[in-house]
């Protein structure tokens, strides 16, 4: 009996000790697992650690320097996340969120920092702008009093910095400096090219249905500023030797367009889309996105579209260059009244025909307003020809038989003709035709010199007695600077 209890006891014994083998076994095991999972846990958290840091040093000198330089250039790329697949998603959103609060702090800064820079020149440029009107006004007396031509330089330089500083002045949201009256429309593109520097090699064709359509007062000067600016692209991006032709025609809608065409290099499909956006008239332009030294012509034109409601549109033109098209809409144009005297400079509408008195006096070639140009050819022997509009001023050898005209009933105008040889005094004369002939440059000394001349010569005539007699034949520079009409400063 004792022998099966001991037996029992042993049996039970081994049992207990299998068990409890068998636990400190399992304890074991699970305590290795542990420890391993525990090191790849860690392993990975230094890894994710890493990771983030790598990632915060990348927001740090890559992605929130690429934002920024991204509001200025569109174009940069700003990086993302090295490691996406390593960042956890909380982590992932700060960073991003992180970028973003840096571009907006940017764009705020950048906000003062152009508003305070507008401010300042806005001040700048009115005080800028008083002092050179002064000086025109200054200039205008000289011109009155001394036959320098270098006074006429002086006074175009001075129309130019004038430009420049309006231009300024409509870019940091002031006003452009200049109240006018109702305007022809034709005037004022008059006025706009003597502002540009390759003002002769602009030509400017009427194609107006009314010859005194005009502009109300609000909008004569920011036309002309705008006009100026697109006038100054096209001059400085062609060709010296190329013409700049600019049309002035009537809309279907009772509204009014300007095409200025140029053969210059054209623009790239990057500009192009740059020049749109800034002539739909944005909300706001950066100073800091106009480049250094900043193009502000197309922002100039895009600020006065956006507040006083004209419109203009650029895009290839068939001379090789670029065409901008400038709309005026109807609710700003008007027509001036018949007593109102036109600028003798204007061109006449091409598709009216001129009326023939029985005194014609010969259409005028039109210049620049503002500035010298070449003086009329007028008949020396005192019998003009047919007012034919634009026609070139007569040779030598033609003015020299240009009296000897065939006498016509009264009411019809006389022909002039033209011989390389003396005429005998017995000879029929024979009617001849106008024979077109290319314009001759002259230097600014020249034309300095023909200026200086008819102001003397209107001086002169001016303090001498008046004589009944034919009316004197129009000269084309014979208009003071009142006539012209960008010059009612």
């Amino acid at each position: 009996m004792v022998a099966w209890i001991l037996a029992l006891a042993a049996v039970v014994t081994a049992i207990w000790s299998a068990v409890r083998t068998d636990r400190a076994m399992r304890e074991s095991h699970h305590a290795a697992a542990r420890a391993e999972l525990a090191e790849r846990q860690f392993k990975a958290a230094e890894a994710r650690t890493l990771a983030l840091t790598e990632e915060i040093r990348q927001l740090a000198e890559k992605r929130i320097p690429a934002a920024a330089t991204a509001l200025s250039h569109r174009s940069a790329p700003v990086p993302g996340l090295r490691e996406a697949a390593g960042i956890e998603g909380d982590a992932a959103r700060l960073l991003t969120e992180a970028v973003q609060a840096a571009r907006t702090a940017v764009l705020e800064e950048r906000g003062r920092v152009d508003a305070a820079a507008r401010s300042a020149m806005r001040g700048t440029s009115a005080k800028i702008q008083s002092l050179l009107n002064q000086s025109q006004h200054l200039l205008h007396e000289l011109q009155h009093e001394y036959d320098d031509p270098r006074i006429l330089q002086l006074d175009f330089r001075n129309e130019l910095a004038l430009r420049r500083t309006q231009a300024t002045a409509v870019l940091c949201d002031a006003w452009p400096g200049l109240a006018r009256q109702n305007s022809s429309l034709v005037e004022i593109v008059l006025g706009a090219q003597s502002r540009v520097a390759g003002y002769e090699r602009i030509k400017v064709a009427n194609h107006l249905r009314q010859e005194r359509l005009a502009l109300v007062a609000r909008a004569a000067e920011p036309l002309a500023i705008a006009l100026a600016e697109l006038l100054a692209n096209a001059t400085a991006y062609s060709h010296p030797d190329t013409e700049v032709p600019v049309t002035v025609q009537q809309t279907p809608g009772r509204g009014a367009m300007i095409l200025v065409d140029d053969a210059g290099i054209g623009m790239d499909e990057d500009a192009l889309k740059r020049a749109r956006a800034l002539l739909a008239g944005p909300s706001e332009v950066l100073l800091t996105e106009l480049g250094d030294p900043p193009q502000t012509g197309f922002a100039v034109v895009g600020r006065l579209i956006a507040r006083y409601g004209f419109s203009c549109h650029i895009e290839s033109s068939p001379y090789g260059g670029m065409r901008t098209m400038l709309r005026i809409p109807a609710h700003l144009l008007t027509v001036i009244d018949d007593d109102r005297t036109l600028s003798v400079l204007a061109p006449k509408p091409v598709h009216a025909g001129v009326p023939v008195a029985e005194d014609p006096e010969p259409v005028t070639t039109p210049a620049p307003a503002g500035l010298p140009g070449p003086p009329a050819g007028a008949d020396p022997a005192g019998d003009p020809g047919p007012a034919v509009p634009a026609e070139p001023a007569p040779r030598a050898e033609e003015a020299a038989t240009a009296g000897d005209g065939e006498q016509r009933p009264a009411g019809l105008p006389s022909r002039r003709r033209r011989s390389r040889r003396a005429a005998s005094p017995d000879a029929p004369s024979s009617p001849r035709l106008p024979v077109e002939e290319e314009p001759v440059r002259r230097t600014p000394e020249q034309a300095g010199a023909a200026w200086s001349a008819l102001q003397e010569g209107t001086l002169s005539g001016r303090s001498a007695p008046v004589v009944p007699g034919p009316a004197p034949v129009a000269s084309p520079s014979a208009s003071s600077s009142d006539d012209q009409g960008d010059d009612e400063k």
